[in-house]
């Protein structure tokens, strides 16, 4: 068995072809899609988050949203850039919309990647102390998250407050329980997936990763993997790892998806550059009818090693047809490959 979400990008743009065309439309479709996906039997709606982009950035009032309407269905990102991000404001915001959801959040957070702006963070009043980089400052403010997030007072109270307060050092509130154990890290290297490991958070990883020894993708993403789960089980946790891979994956079942999707299926691995000094190895995407979907996808060493599997989705291409996109996969892949 093998869990089975979406991840959406959310764009949108004033073109004739996207049903999603403007902020309102992508984050209202958002809403539907899950709602959708719930009811044919999706585990997860996972949502990117992309600052100064007519995408999806603030995640926290989508996936309280979701949350309110639906029952069922994990709820995360993939991932938070956290160089923008507040630790303490997330440490509520993300407590509340896990509360609403009762929870079902679960979190990808990541030290960031190149994003529209240069030093984007530095426009929302954050900037590396001397001696760091803006990805030590990520991982530093992910840190902080994390101890947060345990729930343990720290903040010396007013003896004159306006309520009255328990004893002790006071927290975050609201403050949901379990919640510091389903947050995911977003690795692009292997040696990050260690440094989650040993944080105690689960794995996302991506369809791309630095390049690290020339393989192909899936199998360097195989790598990350294993070296990640040994690494958790070398910490000691007393709780199972979970990892996550994405996949741009199409089953063409009618003439609409050969007309969409028909050529990704002749993509291959691709290098380039993310940074300037670190190449990247980005995976292919995987398109053809089904059989011979499942022939390849049972190659694929990375799916193999991962619990879960985010499907990227065309969001502009409208709910009812992402709904039909998840809908093969699951009636036509997922039970002959074991997923189901």
């Amino acid at each position: 068995m093998k869990k089975i979400g979406f991840l959406s990008f959310g764009h949108w743009a004033n073109h004739p072809s996207y049903k999603a065309r403007t902020a309102s439309d992508t984050l209202l479709q958002s809403i539907d899609l899950a709602v959708a996906a719930e009811e044919i039997g999706i585990d997860g709606a996972y949502f990117r988050v992309h600052h100064f982009a007519r995408q999806l950035a603030s995640p926290f009032p989508l996936l309280s949203a979701i949350g309110a309407k639906t029952e069922k269905i994990e709820i995360g990102t993939g991932v938070i850039d956290m160089r923008y991000e507040n630790p303490l404001y997330m440490v509520e915001d993300a407590g509340a919309a896990d509360i609403i959801s009762e929870g079902r959040l679960q979190l990808g957070i990541s030290r960031g990647s190149p994003e529209q702006v240069i030093d984007g963070w530095g426009y929302f009043g954050y900037k590396p102390e001397e001696g760091e980089t803006d990805a030590d400052m990520g991982r530093k403010k992910a840190l902080e998250f994390l101890d947060k997030l345990s729930g343990e007072g720290f903040a010396e109270p007013n003896p004159y407050p306006m309520f009255p307060n328990p004893p002790g050092l006071l927290r975050l509130e609201p403050h949901s329980e379990g919640l510091r154990e389903r947050i995911w890290w977003g690795a692009a290297s292997n040696a990050t997936a260690i440094w989650a490991a040993e944080n105690g958070m689960h794995l996302q990883s991506s369809t791309l990763k630095f390049d690290e020894n020339g393989k192909p993708f899936h199998i360097q993403q195989a790598e990350q993997i294993r070296l990640y789960k040994e690494a958790w089980k070398k910490a000691g946790h007393d709780r199972e790892a979970r990892v996550s891979v994405s996949r741009s994956i199409f089953a063409l079942v009618n003439d609409q998806d050969k007309f969409y999707f028909g050529d990704q299926g002749k993509a291959a691995d691709s290098f380039g550059y993310i940074e300037s000094d670190k190449r990247a190895i980005f995976g292919r995407g995987y398109a053809a009818e089904p059989e011979t979907l499942i022939k390849q996808l049972a190659e694929d060493e990375a799916i193999q090693e991962a619990d879960t599997l985010l499907l990227t989705i065309p969001n502009t291409l409208g709910v009812e047809y992402n709904v039909h996109i998840l809908s093969s996969i699951l009636k036509y892949i997922a039970p002959e490959l074991g997923w189901r």
